[in-house]
């Protein structure tokens, strides 16, 4: 009677073994599976981070380019306006010379058409005001209308 205690307490002991053995490992599959889990969800939120940053630098990049080129031609375009300035303060003191010797008929035409032609060019500063103030009114409304981190 006393070896089947013993053969009894000797299989019960092994079957607690095995079974705290089996559950130690599925405890530790399961550990292991949440592990990767979280790691994997790390990666994906530093993939994602990622493409956002690259994403707005992107953008950051493409915005200094094109303003680098707009302000390229911006140059441009006031190289050009200071030599026709040039040369129209050229042609105009070449005029004042050429109408000090001239018949009165023909400074009082050339008047008339000098008249003419800084009503025009009023006219046309005056457009060029108002479509210089809707840009700047476009601007602000861009600049008041952007997210911000608060």
């Amino acid at each position: 009677m006393n070896l089947t205690l013993i053969t009894s307490l000797a299989a019960a002991t092994l079957a607690a073994a095995g079974a705290w053995a089996f559950e130690d490992a599925r405890h530790r599959a399961a550990l292991a599976e949440l592990r990767l889990d979280q790691s994997t969800a790390a990666l994906q939120a530093q993939a994602t981070a990622r493409a956002a940053e690259q994403s707005i630098t992107r953008k950051y990049t493409e915005a200094l380019n094109a303003a680098q080129t707009r302000q390229a031609t911006l140059r441009a375009d006031a190289d050009s306006a200071r030599a026709e300035s040039e040369r129209l303060r050229e042609q105009t003191a070449d005029a004042g010379r050429r109408l000090a010797a001239a018949p009165p008929a023909a400074v009082l035409e050339y008047a008339t058409a000098t008249g003419e032609l800084l009503a025009e060019c009023s006219r046309s500063y005056q457009g060029l005001a108002a479509a210089a103030d809707g840009h700047a009114s476009d601007v602000r409304t861009l600049i008041d209308a952007w997210p911000r981190n608060q």
